[in-house]
């Protein structure tokens, strides 16, 4: 098992960062870690290193507690936090060098791993400047490099793409996909973007206010809140969906006469009801196309749960 989170409550003063928490994640792929800000992703991701200590239950890591055995697993797994860790005065190569040092790598085998994890993220010889001088992006590659300087088995990404353009972050989710697909490295991707974590997640656990609301395969939770179809009305919409109302949907009205509809229940819906109905209540039914559902529709629904 690659975390076992049992009964595990973090407090804050009064305030619980996270609460009874109880998960198992195996390894296999990126899990993306979801939650809007202040739902306890860093929180977890600090208590797994043993930068935080639960105030209850206890957890694990590789089988390796994080009360008693945080440095067997800091060895094993590479962070890259959200804020900024980085070292103004050095270059790219010094800064992930000396992380490798700091991993109890001899400093040749540290300088040259450097290099080779500076290539793979995308520095060139931009790696020689100055990191103050560096831009968001490639402050980010940066911190990518030094979690991965020590070949670990984990790495543990907080909010990856943070101040990244749109080709920037397309890059980072990349790299994220070749680590877990093709290096074999697990990833736990932390974000509150859940395009991020659709993109390069087959895996999610969502959190919000330190609870548990959402958690499985991305694919197999999009089956499981039913069909959703786009369908385009021409004539009095509201009674259309007065209509549908009498049914096992959810509506929502979208512009132009669109309806996003929304099956609560699991059995097949025939196009030939929505026909059907658009003909007893005398509408034209100008569009009808089935839609897949997106990560934010599961996280949406789960949350109202």
């Amino acid at each position: 098992m690659l975390i076992e989170i049992n009964n595990v409550s973090v407090y804050f003063g009064t305030n619980p960062a996270l609460n009874d928490l109880s998960v198992e994640l195996e390894g296999g792929g990126a899990i993306g870690l979801l939650g809007p800000n202040g739902a306890g992703k860093s929180t977890l991701i600090k208590m797994l290193l043993g930068f935080i200590m639960p105030s209850n239950g206890d957890a694990k890591v590789f089988g390796l507690n994080i009360n008693s055995e945080q440095v067997s697993i800091r060895q094993k797994v590479g962070y890259m936090p959200e804020d900024d860790c980085l070292i103004p005065q050095m270059n790219a190569v010094q800064l992930v060098a000396y992380a490798g040092e700091l991993c109890g790598m001899p400093a040749r085998d540290s300088m040259q791993r450097a290099h080779e994890v500076l290539y793979y993220v995308g520095i060139d010889e931009e790696r020689y400047r100055p990191i103050e001088g560096y831009s968001v992006g490639m402050r980010q590659r940066v911190k990518l490099a030094q979690a991965l300087v020590h070949d670990p088995k984990l790495l543990l990404l907080d909010e990856p793409t943070n101040g990244m353009d749109t080709s920037g972050r397309e890059e980072m989710l990349l790299l994220v996909q070749d680590i877990a697909v093709d290096k074999g490295i697990d990833v736990v991707l932390s974000s509150h973007l859940l395009p991020d974590v659709e993109s390069a997640c087959r895996y999610v656990m969502g959190l919000s206010h330190g609870n548990l609301v959402i958690q499985g395969e991305i694919e197999e939770l999009r089956k499981n809140i039913g069909q959703a179809f786009d369908l385009k009305i021409v004539g009095d919409r509201d009674s259309y969906v007065a209509a549908l109302a009498r049914h096992p949907y959810d509506t929502e009205l979208r512009q132009e006469g669109h309806i996003r509809v929304t099956s609560r229940e699991q059995r097949q819906t025939e196009g030939t009801f929505f026909f059907k109905l658009a003909h007893e209540t005398g509408v034209q039914l100008r569009q009808l196309r089935e839609v897949k559902h997106s990560l934010e529709d599961v996280f949406a629904d789960a949350m109202e749960i």
